[in-house]
């Protein structure tokens, strides 16, 4: 219980780090959109091309966030199933597909961070090599996203410990095993809800 305090502790100071960094870079953006205004008109052109460049680094730090916090949440939330599931089929190796299915559902998480980061990319021109437009709106949202994306995907150490209580009660009774599955599924249900803000907001943005 220890370790997954410190675990969700230092989840919740990696998204401190992240939104400080966010908000360090969108007041440089800030700064820089009110010099580029100064510029004149035969040079707008150009300098709209590079300010939508550097708005495509808050993207990048969405897509950070996103997979990151998620990615972090899934490890440990494996890592409490797994070890449940590793001295359950030391006892009865029968079991090993029936741990192996609870053990996994905690790495979702980390897929919808991941597919946030692909969709993110893709609206930011950043995958198949396009040449969209990124405002200063699109790269701080972009941020946002992955941030409620990544902190709903902390789910996953939730998760991880039902999980590895469903596995303790497979080796009592493996006939449980779809009940203890339905159990280790509800916290997810959490960063689905996450993953479903985010794309509304991409499609809000016009990311999507």
């Amino acid at each position: 219980m220890k370790n997954v305090r410190k675990a969700a502790i230092l989840v919740l100071l990696l998204a401190g780090l992240f939104i400080i960094s966010a908000g360090i870079v969108y007041a440089q953006e800030e700064g820089e959109s009110e010099t580029d205004i100064e510029t004149t008109d035969t040079e707008g052109a150009t300098t709209l091309g590079e300010a939508s460049d550097e708005n495509k680094t808050l993207v990048i730090l969405g897509c950070a966030l996103a997979i990151g916090l998620a990615g972090i949440a899934s490890a440990i939330g494996l890592a409490l199933a797994g070890s449940s599931a590793v001295a359950v089929t030391a006892e009865k190796p029968e079991l090993f597909s029936k741990c192996l299915i609870l053990q996994v559902l905690p790495m979702t998480q980390s897929v919808y961070g991941l597919l946030t980061a692909i969709l993110l990319m893709m609206g930011a021109g950043l995958l198949g090599g396009g040449d969209a437009i990124v405002t200063p709106l699109m790269g701080i949202g972009a941020v946002w996203i992955g941030l409620a994306v990544g902190l709903t995907g902390t789910s996953a150490i939730n998760q991880g410990m039902v999980a590895s209580s469903s596995i303790s009660a497979v080796a009592r009774n493996p006939d449980v095993v779809s009940k203890g599955i339905i159990f280790t599924v509800m916290p997810e249900t959490i960063a689905i809800f996450g993953l479903l803000v985010g794309i509304l907001l991409m499609v809000g943005l016009g990311l999507l």
